[in-house]
């Protein structure tokens, strides 16, 4: 039985193992279901999906970021940010905000004609989802020493931060902030 992954934008991945040039194992992630299949996730890895959907096998990174820290800035994008597609990633010691890079709405009214109703409509935002692209917009960095801290474009607690700054995102003022 392979051990698989299914993306967000619904597509299955198969953990296969293989070796390198150097005779060592491997476990790799691919959308091919041929092949050799590993077992088990190895001990100290994890699947890892990032905000394009691309699958990973990487290794467990330590946790520097807590859970409540990374829902401080989920809470903010949804109380503050008006842009409705992002993804929030965790990377080290960095809470990275991504944005989609074409606007659904926009496309979805290309394609209207062809996808009349409700439901209609709410299936063409699904496909258009798959398709679409996120890249970096903001990120918040803790600062580890003496004290810890957030800094990005300004100090302060994260609260703050996100307050801040999240509202920017998708505004023609973003781009006054550097």
């Amino acid at each position: 039985m392979p051990i698989t992954y299914t993306n967000a934008k619904d597509k299955t991945y198969y953990l296969h193992q293989g070796t390198t040039k150097t005779g060592k194992p491997k476990d790799y992630f691919s959308t091919q279901p041929e092949g050799t299949w590993a077992e088990a996730i190895p001990e100290g890895f994890e699947i890892y999906e990032n905000p394009n959907a691309q699958v990973f096998l990487r290794r467990i990174p330590p946790k520097i970021i807590t859970d409540e820290e990374r829902q401080v800035v989920e809470d903010g994008m949804r109380k503050y940010a008006e842009v409705q597609d992002y993804k929030i990633d965790v990377k080290g010691n960095a809470i990275v905000v991504y944005t989609a890079d074409q606007d659904i709405e926009t496309l979805a009214d290309v394609f209207k004609d062809m996808y009349s109703g409700p439901s209609a409509r709410t299936q063409l935002r699904t496909l258009l989802r798959q398709g679409i692209h996120y890249s970096p917009m903001l990120q918040f960095l803790l600062l580890q020493g003496a004290i810890d801290d957030w800094i990005d474009i300004g100090y302060g607690p994260l609260t703050t931060l996100v307050k801040r700054y999240v509202k920017h995102l998708g505004k023609e003022s973003y781009f006054e902030l550097f």
